[in-house]
């Protein structure tokens, strides 16, 4: 449901979205009016704003301070008229849509309905903005990781030294590995580990991607040619038929393909080849975790929290049933890694998903509590992966 709010003096226009059925309407003198009517209304509802046209400047600033300060608002211009450099100044400065200041009722009620039946799309990239910037780590949570993180850094710089002797007369290359990972509100950060593979292993994860627990099997999907698919309409007129750049593709192909994609969003091999012995060791009493210490220190982590994912597979879940997990602190530790682990690991993209959306939905110092205990009965990890 779309809460609206009126921002202008237009009496016929208050009295028109008066007469709006099932819609809660409030009326605003100015643009901070606008902002506590909108944090005034409860539930998940979005926010629709008309705002009547004025002088250039205030409208600009009506605006930006409304998109600002009420992140997810769609804003629908009362205007007349606007020639083509007036619409592009309004639209850039994020007015979403316009409407004629002459409007019946049934056109403002039109417009109304269309915006609210509409509202996953229209509202779709904002919802995502929003959510993306809502979360704060807590400062008991943040006070926890800077001591634990400091505490271990010190007590465990024996470990650290050894490690990286041990890595270094093994293969040459750098003792940490470094690479680009994606936490909370898909904040990409250096993501430190003790190297455990060849130095080349990355160049290499596409040879073994047959060893991926979570891979499925899928062909490559077929584009049809303009003759096949215009084939296919005549000898099959119900059956759906999408077109793009690169041919046809008949529809339910093209759902096969995108669900086996996203199935394989997350990368984990069974005995790897790319790994070194030392980094067997290493990763079987997850020594190589230790640097990303320095990564709760700085901030990056926390101790607790959802496991930070490489691009590729973070890229592969940022659809509305995926993205909640990322309004969650990143962390060494996490709900998916201490459940389920009897059975070699093999938790399910869906599964794995699901717990990550849980600890984000849950999260309390009493559960981190809970998971670092159970994390310590985990810390030798029996697969070997």
């Amino acid at each position: 449901m779309v809460n609206i709010v009126y921002l202008g003096n237009d009496g016929r226009m208050k009295s028109a979205l008066g007469f709006l059925p099932g819609y809660a309407v409030r009326m605003a003198r100015n643009y901070k009016e606008v902002e506590a009517s909108c944090q005034s209304f409860t539930g998940q509802s979005h926010n629709l704003v008309f705002l009547e046209r004025h002088s250039k400047q205030e409208d600009l600033t009506a605006i930006s301070y409304i998109k600002k300060n009420v992140p997810g608002t769609y804003i629908i211009l009362i205007s007349p008229a606007l020639d083509i450099n007036e619409r592009a100044v309004y639209l850039s400065a994020g007015v979403n849509d316009t409407i004629n200041d002459s409007a019946s009722i049934s056109d403002i009620h039109e417009k109304v309905t269309f915006v609210d039946e509409h509202a996953d799309q229209l509202f779709a990239d904002v919802i995502v903005q929003k959510r993306l910037f809502q979360f704060h780590i807590p400062l008991w949570k943040r006070l926890f990781d800077i001591v634990f993180s400091l505490t271990a850094l010190i007590v465990l710089s024996p470990v650290f030294v050894i490690t990286a002797i041990a890595i270094r007369l093994e293969s040459p290359g750098k003792v940490l590995y470094k690479s680009k990972r994606v936490g909370a509100n898909y904040k990409i950060f250096d993501f430190l580990k003790f190297r455990s593979m060849r130095p080349d292993a990355d160049a290499h994860l596409k040879d073994f991607a047959r060893l991926n627990q979570y891979a499925t099997d899928s062909e490559e999907m077929h584009q049809m040619s303009s003759e096949e698919g215009f084939e296919a309409l005549v000898m099959h007129p119900d059956t759906p038929i999408l077109i793009g750049d690169d041919g046809m593709v008949l529809a339910d192909e093209f759902e096969r393909q995108r669900e086996a994609e996203r199935k394989a969003a997350f990368v984990k091999l069974e005995n790897d080849p790319r790994i070194t012995r030392v980094g067997r060791f290493i990763r079987k009493y997850s020594i190589d975790e230790l640097p990303q210490l320095i990564n709760i220190l700085k901030g990056d982590m926390s101790v607790v929290g959802n496991r930070p994912l490489p691009l590729y597979e973070a890229e592969k879940l940022t659809s509305d049933d995926s993205i909640d997990r990322f309004i969650a602190p990143a962390g060494l530790t996490g709900l998916w890694q201490v459940m389920k682990r009897g059975d070699s690991g093999r938790l399910s993209p869906e599964e794995r998903k699901q717990l990550d959306i849980t600890y984000g939905q849950t999260y309390s110092f009493a559960l981190d509590c809970k998971i670092l205990l159970k994390t310590i009965t985990a810390f030798i990890q029996k697969e070997n992966v």
